[in-house]
């Protein structure tokens, strides 16, 4: 589970990074947004391995589709299955 901040909820929303990002690696993402109108957003993503997710979190690729989407990557909160 991935929480963050977004500048404009309705452009992550609709924005193809996600799946462009995350798709070819084998992952798949169910969104979430709060209820209370704020612009904080979550992500459910299932991987096939937590070090390729942390590869790919850690790409120039991901930093651009965090800035295109409007992500505050200071904001990040990941939690991991135990």
């Amino acid at each position: 589970m991935i929480f963050h901040e977004v500048d404009d909820v309705e452009h992550w929303l609709s924005s193809p990074q996600r799946g462009e990002i995350f798709g070819p690696m084998g992952m798949t993402v169910r969104t979430f947004v709060d209820p209370a109108k704020t612009n904080r957003v979550g992500l459910i993503v299932e991987v096939p391995d937590l070090e390729t997710f942390q590869r790919m979190m850690e790409s120039e690729a991901a930093a651009e589709a965090m800035k295109v989407d409007g992500v505050r990557p200071e904001t990040i909160v990941m939690l991991v299955e135990s």
